[in-house]
């Protein structure tokens, strides 16, 4: 491209017609960039940067990328604007074809077969009853069939449903978001000129020798013929993430490498694939569409939202509400601890379909960080699976035991992840939640689009703080949550070095009263109990839909309709 070009002011009506012609137009510092070439090779997945496409993108670009990295970006630049941004639905988050709806229309009808009125209920439930909705207009965010809707409306007239009401963790603030980010980024000078960013190699130091110390307790357990504890302490052995993020050494090889070593071999885990989840899950915190760490179905949901079948666009599918389902979230609260238990096996199966499917980055210079991964889990299962298991323990039985005891010793590491968002606000927007849900909280189509405009243009910062809470713990604690207590402040700053998050809290906490944004932290059981509770409700809202769907088939509520 030539040079001058790339100093052109370019209008917006241009910019648009790019993205619809299907570029991948991001906004970043009024530079436009230009990526289609780039997405393929992108580090972080190209989901990425799809989720910004039409989007102003300069404080998650500079969070997740080095100044060096940025400089290398100005190649793709293809010109500038000369006004503030306005942001538009970035293409991957529109709304798919028909197949959406009449897939939950299908799903609905499955469901109602096991009643005794399964005919009538397929009569009722015709896609032509269907309210449409301009695809270009709609975002799966707020996504939801008029039949989820109708149904929620009868079940909000029950006394039951009239009483419900999900808890609002979201609190907006009256200070203007333009305002909010000029004082995040002054905030992030502060936290650099106090070093915050400067890795404190001695804590990594205490941390390996914690580890190795660790593990020879493992072994020498085990050679004692003490299973129990043997397998109790391998399940401590197994931790967190500071390599992923580049938070040890902020180079991305040194840290990628550490990271894939450690991961692969010791962990049986892959880097490549957690990065490639949990970059979308910092980028699009919360969104029942879009964040791979909150779509569980079909067995937990955090919100009534999973009921319509939601489409994500991180697994490119439809996330069926099912019978089942329906069966589990009636029950989750109670089934929340259990299933963690169970959730290092997800992980062994989900780093293992990104490995085998080759799922990662074409990027050249990263070509061997898939064979690296692949010998690494050679490594991990041959001293666990063959050196451990079998080699080392005597019997199947036991065999079977030491596997499941070191597995769900993992389940505190598995409630902090999802500890901190759990509870906290799935709105696309800040103004978006309501404190109940009722007929008059399922909003028009022109208020959705109101919505998704102002979720798209809310601030990183406010986003950040509006969908994660903090976990309250001395500091004598902090080797135990890893730093994983602190995941509001690290979903702000994701390269900060770990044992700085601490620090770096307290500044914050300062910074959020300024601009009147709610920092959200609370005590280990508090925390606990909060996402319980929502647990809970969203469970009952499965219920009060399962009794609107039988009141509508079984009692002819459809004939009256809910207006009487």
């Amino acid at each position: 491209m030539d040079p001058s070009t790339k100093t052109t002011i370019l209008d917006p009506s241009h910019i648009e017609t790019l993205i619809e012609n299907g570029n991948a137009i991001v906004i970043y510092n009024k530079i436009v960039f230009k990526l289609d070439s780039w997405l393929r090779h992108h580090p972080g997945g190209d989901k990425t940067i799809l989720h910004f496409v039409g989007r102003d993108a300069t404080d998650q670009i500079n969070a997740f990328h080095s100044e060096e990295t940025r400089k290398s970006m100005l190649r793709y630049q293809i010109g500038i604007i000369d006004r503030k941004w306005d942001n538009i639905i970035p293409p991957i988050q529109r709304a798919s074809d028909g197949k959406n709806v009449l897939q939950i229309v299908h799903d609905r009808q499955e469901y109602d077969s096991e009643s005794r009125a399964s005919s009538r209920a397929s009569s009722i439930f015709e896609p032509s009853g269907l309210r449409s909705r301009n695809a270009g207009t709609e975002s799966p965010i707020s996504s939801i069939s008029s039949f989820s809707e109708d149904s929620l409306k009868l079940a909000c007239d029950t006394k039951e449903g009239k009483e419900d009401a999900l808890y609002d963790m979201n609190k907006s603030t009256e200070m203007d978001d333009d305002a909010i980010v000029a004082s995040f980024r002054q905030l992030i000078i502060k936290l650099e000129a106090q070093g915050l960013y400067d890795c404190n190699y001695w804590a990594y130091l205490t941390e390996v020798i914690r580890i190795l110390s660790i593990g020879t307790i493992m072994l020498l357990l085990l050679h004692f013929q003490q299973y129990v504890l043997s397998a109790i302490t391998l399940g401590t052995f197994w931790h967190p993430h500071d390599a992923g993020h580049l938070g040890i050494t902020h180079s991305y090889s040194i840290d990628t490498f550490i990271g894939l070593l450690v991961s692969s071999t010791l962990g049986g885990l892959s880097l490549s694939w957690w990065k490639k989840s949990h970059n979308i899950h910092h980028l699009t915190t919360n969104f029942p569409s879009h964040d791979p760490d909150i779509q569980h179905l079909p067995f937990l949901a955090i919100t009534p939202s999973f009921f319509s079948s939601l489409y994500s666009t991180y697994y490119a599918r439809i996330m069926p509400y099912t019978p089942f389902a329906e069966s589990m979230m009636r029950r989750q609260q109670w089934l929340y601890y259990p299933l963690l238990c169970f959730g290092r096996f997800n992980l062994y199966a989900l780093s293992w379909e990104h490995l085998f499917l080759d799922q990662g980055p074409r990027n050249r210079n990263m070509w061997w960080h898939r064979p690296f991964e692949i010998l690494g889990q050679g490594v991990f299962w041959y001293w666990f699976g063959y050196l451990l298991l079998m080699r080392s323990l005597p019997s199947w039985g036991i065999r079977v035991a030491y596997v499941v005891i070191s597995h769900a010793v993992t389940m505190p590491l598995h409630v902090q992840f999802t500890l901190s968002h759990f509870a906290m606000s799935t709105s696309p927007s800040p103004s978006s939640s309501s404190s109940s849900f009722s007929p008059s909280s399922i909003r028009n189509e022109q208020e959705e689009r109101g919505s998704e405009r102002e979720a798209l243009n809310e601030s990183w910062p406010h986003h950040q703080l509006r969908t994660t809470m903090d976990v309250a713990c001395p500091p004598w604690l902090d080797w135990f949550h890893g730093g994983l207590q602190f995941q509001a402040i690290h979903h702000l700053f994701p390269r900060l070095p770990r044992h700085n998050l601490r620090a770096a809290s307290e500044v914050v906490k300062e910074w959020a009263k300024e601009v009147g944004l709610r920092y959200e932290v609370y005590g280990w059981v508090e925390c606990n109990g909060r996402v319980l509770s929502r647990l809970e409700e969203v469970g009952r809202q499965a219920g009060m839909l399962r009794e609107a769907q039988r009141r509508v088939v079984e009692e002819g509520e459809w004939r009256r309709g809910v207006w009487e």
